[in-house]
């Protein structure tokens, strides 16, 4: 089981060595809003948190290559959960949180603007679903409703608007879902057949060492 860990202490002795390995670095802090598709609910009414770090390195002129480690809170949330007049009031949403490792090729359009793409593998510390009456909990014979990884690919945009700092946007989506029911087909907690994948639209200030 100790496999598991070793991409997160591969990655803090990578940014533990940004200075030797001339690589530029920081830390990055912001919200997220989220929704997991399938799940039945619609809309990215789940806020969370998010807090890391990162590293970078030109390639070239115009491309540079980023990874960076964060946490990340993710999940849905039904809006309409306390108004019993709505026939959505009693389906449950989810709250997650991941460590995601993003991986990032950024083109350099100009000087402060940069679009960026790449991949995201992510290991969950916690997810459950929710209710009127709050966090469901799982009977003794219940697996656990959701899989302990996430593969998503990101779509994004980073602006620098001072010589230390740049706003970061970023759309992410799952490319797997995320529901251990999703791959054998059963429908505990109204899920879909089709599976539930994460989709976050984040915003975050990212502070440069550099």
């Amino acid at each position: 089981m100790i496999f598991k860990y070793f991409p997160f202490v591969f990655c803090l002795l990578f940014f533990l060595n940004l200075n030797a390995q001339n690589f530029g670095g920081g830390g990055k802090l912001g919200i997220s809003t989220s929704q997991v598709g399938g799940d039945n609910l619609a809309g990215f009414h789940k806020t969370g948190a998010l807090i890391g770090i990162f590293a970078n390195k030109s390639i070239s002129e115009l491309m540079s290559f980023q990874m960076e480690m964060t946490f990340a809170q993710k999940g849905s949330n039904n809006p309409e959960m306390n108004n019993y007049e709505n026939e959505n009031y009693l389906k449950p949403d989810i709250s997650s949180s991941y460590i995601e490792l993003p991986f990032l090729l950024q083109y350099h359009q100009n000087e402060d603007l940069k679009i960026e793409f790449g991949l995201l593998a992510a290991y969950l510390i916690d997810a459950y679903y929710n209710d009127i009456n709050g966090k469901i909990p799982l009977s003794n014979n219940q697996i656990n409703p959701f899989i302990d990884y996430d593969f998503g690919i990101l779509l994004g945009i980073d602006y620098k608007f001072s010589t230390k700092f740049t706003l970061n946007t970023r759309l992410s989506n799952s490319i797997k879902p995320i529901g251990s029911e999703d791959y054998i087909n059963n429908t505990n907690f109204n899920s879909s057949r089709k599976g539930k994948y994460n989709s976050v639209l984040s915003f975050a200030i990212h502070y440069n060492l550099s």
